[in-house]
């Protein structure tokens, strides 16, 4: 099970926040000291009032016991429901807890209206606030998932609930859930396959025994992301008896989900398939968005299909035995998220790699609010979600043409300073939007310029075979300033890398 707790001191907008969050999540919602009321048939003021604050909390106690079946839901609770420690035991057993916190300016306004439904602070309002704020402070502040609110409109702050839980609902393009989670307690699975390669078998095997169904293993790497590879799969979901009603979990980085979605979307005319992503760039990019293929020698990604997960579970422990390059070249993406939409994400990346390393979380769930806010306005790719191909055009044909020596990131890196210098030549960019780029990605270790000895014809040639053309013109992305781009067609393509090298 996994509800969504949302705690923290009286007036902090857990029941307004829980209500738009649950909708959000399409999950049910319950406010505790609702329940509570219900249950005693009658207000906690008075039910304080006439039995005492020990018989109020002993039905919160039976009313968290209630609220946590099989059925996950948002969970607004009391600003001391979890100071009985089996309580919290119970919340953190059962799922994840968010503290609301504000000031004391937002707080007193909001419990001055209701003057009479708080009998703990009857008196005087202020002093009372100050006095349990300052006893409770050790316990609020021993809660890690923590959302400051004040100052935002309530919608903002559900959504920054989401972000901070790793928690999200996509409907725009079939109806699916993304978790940031643990593998082991989120996922359950009957009449499944997994699809792995090589390298996550070796890694995980423990992980993959847990999950008890069979497992096929395929070769590593994108010069594998093939028909063959793919034909592969076709045969193995045949032999082992999938059928309509079965799943397939693709378990692994970009490559193994694009190949595991196409097999899925065009096995029996469609199956249902889950993503549990296991590398950074496919963590915040390939996993989200329902885009599955494979590669044809003359490009990547040239046959694919739309077919939406079920699910996506993101587990960052499986980031901890990436190799440092894999994590590297994932972060490309990361920053590219933090140019289109996020300026806060690109201020994080300016933290440097070892900084990422001891908060891959937060990295992880903001870059996915990202990919996921714009595949959602756009799930076809008819309009704005071609700025997610930011630094791909020009990064997808480097790519090649390295014959794949260049990790899929690093290529990307180079593509997005290729295609920013050439913004700032059309008057699109600044010169300081394109230095705090270059900046960026050159802390993270990733390169910034197209390798010598790679041949500008190969590159243009890659660039017009590359799948985001459009009639004579190729549609880039193009940064306009740190938390924005603008969609340009080009016809020039000389000139987008004239300057790249």
């Amino acid at each position: 099970m996994t509800h969504i707790f949302l705690y923290g001191s009286p007036a902090t907008g857990k029941t307004t926040i829980g209500k738009i969050l649950a909708e959000n999540l399409r999950l049910p919602f319950l406010d505790l000291d609702k329940a509570i009321e219900e249950n005693a048939g009658m207000s906690i003021s008075n039910l304080i009032n006439s039995q005492g604050e020990t018989a109020f909390r002993d039905l919160e106690t039976k009313a968290l016991c209630e609220s946590v079946n099989p059925i996950d839901k948002v969970i607004a609770l009391g600003g001391g429901a979890l100071l009985r420690e089996e309580n919290r035991k119970l919340a953190e057993a059962n799922g994840t807890i968010l503290l609301l916190t504000a000031d004391l300016g937002t707080m007193l306004p909001r419990l001055k209206h209701k003057p009479n439904q708080r009998p703990l602070l009857a008196g005087d309002l202020e002093a009372n606030v100050k006095a349990m704020l300052e006893k409770r402070k050790p316990h609020y502040a021993s809660f890690p998932l923590q959302l400051h609110v004040d100052n935002k409109p309530v919608e903002e702050n559900a959504l920054q609930a989401q972000i901070k839980l790793g928690r999200h609902h996509l409907s725009a393009m079939g109806a699916y859930d993304v978790i940031v989670g643990n593998v082991n307690n989120a996922l359950s699975v009957t009449n499944s396959i997994v699809v792995t390669d090589e390298n996550i078998a070796r890694h995980h095997a423990e992980t993959i025994s847990k999950l008890n169904v069979k497992t096929i293993v395929v070769p590593a790497g994108e010069e594998h992301k093939n028909l063959e590879t793919v034909q592969h799969l076709w045969k193995s979901f045949l032999e082992n008896g999938l059928d309509r009603k079965s799943a397939v979990i693709a378990l692994g980085g970009g490559v193994v989900s694009d190949m595991t979605g196409f097999a899925a979307a065009t096995y029996m005319r469609g199956i249902d398939w889950i993503v549990v992503p296991t590398t950074l760039l496919s963590m915040v990019d390939a996993s989200l968005g329902g885009k599955t293929g494979f590669d044809l020698p003359e490009g990547k990604n040239l046959i694919g299909a739309f077919h939406p997960p079920k699910l996506v579970l993101a587990d960052v422990q499986f980031l901890k035995t990436l190799p440092e390059r894999e994590l590297i070249s994932g972060m490309a993406e990361v920053v590219k998220h933090g140019i289109i939409s996020d300026v806060e994400l690109f201020e994080l990346c300016n933290n440097g790699l070892d900084w990422i390393k001891q908060n891959l979380e937060e990295v992880v769930k903001r870059a996915m609010a990202v990919k996921i806010k714009v595949i959602e306005a756009d799930p076809y790719e008819k309009g704005f979600r071609a700025a997610l191909n930011l630094g791909h055009t020009v990064g997808h044909a480097v790519e090649l043409v390295s014959k794949f020596d260049l990790r899929h990131g690093e290529a990307i890196a180079i593509g997005t300073m290729v295609e920013a210098q050439y913004s700032a030549r059309v008057g699109l960019a600044s010169q300081s939007a394109v230095a705090a780029i270059e900046s960026a990605l050159q802390k993270l270790n990733l390169p910034t310029q197209i390798p010598e000895q790679m041949s500008k014809a190969e590159i243009i040639q890659a660039m017009r075979v590359d799948k985001k053309k459009n009639a004579k013109s190729i549609r880039f992305a193009l940064p306009v300033e740190i938390g924005k781009v603008e969609l340009v067609n080009v016809d020039d393509l000389e000139s987008v890398i004239d300057d790249g090298r």
